[in-house]
C-alpha cells in the first residue's frame, strides 16, 4: 500500500493542527491560573472564571526562539459590582504579564 505525497501532507497537517489545539488549551489553562493567583495577590475577583483570546502573533523569547504570543482578555471586579477588563499575556507557556487597572480607593 502506497500513499501519495498529498495524503502524507494531509495527515501531517492534521497532526500539527491537533498539537496546536492541545497546546492552546494548556496555555489557556495556565493563563487562568495566573489570573487567579494575581487576583489573590492584588485582591480582585476573576468574573466568569475564564479568559478569551484577544490577539495572537509570533514573537521571540529571551533566548531568541520563536514562540506563539497570546493576549487573553478577562473580566474582573475589585468590589463585586463594577466589571472591568484586564489582559494576560503569554509567550509560549510562559507568563509575561497580568494587566489590571488600579482599584478606585474612596475614603469615607
Amino acid at each position: 500500500m502506497y500513499f501519495s505525497l498529498g495524503e502524507v501532507l494531509a495527515v501531517f497537517l492534521f497532526g500539527v493542527l491537533c498539537l496546536y489545539f492541545l497546546e492552546s488549551i494548556r496555555v489557556r489553562e495556565l493563563a487562568v491560573q495566573a489570573v487567579l493567583r494575581a487576583g489573590e495577590r492584588d485582591d480582585f475577583q476573576l468574573l466568569d472564571q475564564s479568559v478569551h483570546i484577544n490577539r495572537l502573533s509570533l514573537s521571540r523569547d529571551e533566548r531568541g526562539h520563536w514562540r506563539i504570543w497570546r493576549q487573553y482578555r478577562f473580566d474582573y471586579s475589585f468590589d463585586g459590582v463594577r466589571r472591568q477588563q484586564g489582559f494576560v499575556i503569554m509567550l509560549g507557556k510562559r507568563l509575561q504579564a497580568v494587566v489590571v487597572s488600579e482599584p478606585d480607593r474612596t475614603l469615607h
